[in-house]
């Protein structure tokens, strides 16, 4: 038997005692004349002169609440307190999406930067702007080969690793691809310029898209 089954227990005996204790006195009005004071003072009999009992002196008021009524009080506290518990939840479990969104869009940045930093025309032969399929950017060849712009079109990392391919401890659950769209910028002619598109995808499901601009200069 736990805590609360033991207080309703007692309280249940309390009841039963004093239901008990009304029904005596109210039957035998002599006998509430010779207890203590304090008692009498309880059913209201204190000050009275004595030889008269009226009956309607022998009905106790309530002092207090009774059971009923401290039962529905701990219900409706608990459900009070049972609302205010999922409110803090809720505000715990998404006190973090700031974190994850500046986390998400400092990868973003941070590829976006990369991509924009790489050779638009490849400098082997001063023509291709197209990448070679054997050329294309994985996470394992980001650091070790020579790529141009074009060949980031289509990378993509399941968790965020370095340009040595290593895993950064805590992106593991994070994830990022980059796209490229062929642009035509006022004086710039198409083919000359392409739009780059990096999208990161933090643990909640959360993309965070940004866009930046990569021209043949």
């Amino acid at each position: 038997m736990n805590i609360a089954e033991q207080n309703l227990q007692l309280l249940q005996e309390i009841e039963a005692g004093r239901d008990f204790l009304l029904a005596a006195y109210e039957q035998n009005p002599e006998l509430l004349k010779r207890t203590e004071p304090r008692i009498q003072q309880l059913f209201g009999l204190l000050g009275t002169e004595k030889g008269e009992m009226p009956a309607s002196q022998l009905s106790v008021k309530q002092r207090g609440i009774s059971l009923i009524e401290l039962i529905m009080f701990i219900v409706i506290v608990s459900i009070g307190v049972t609302g205010i518990l999922l409110v803090m939840n809720q505000t715990t479990a998404h006190s973090a999406d700031p974190l994850l969104h500046k986390q998400a869009l400092a990868v973003a940045e941070s590829l976006l930067e990369e991509v924009e930093l790489q050779d638009f025309i490849d400098q082997n032969d001063g023509v291709t702007t197209a990448c070679p399929v054997a050329s294309a950017v994985t996470a394992a060849n980001r650091a070790t080969d020579y790529h141009i712009v074009d060949c980031y079109n289509g990378f993509n990392m399941a968790g965020i690793s370095d340009l040595a391919g290593a895993a950064i401890v805590g992106l593991e659950n994070y994830s990022s691809t980059v796209t490229l769209t062929s642009e035509a910028l006022n004086d710039v002619a198409a083919g000359n310029a392409v739009r780059i598109t990096v999208t990161v995808t933090d643990p909640q499901g959360t993309a965070i898209t940004i866009d930046g601009y990569r021209t043949a200069y």
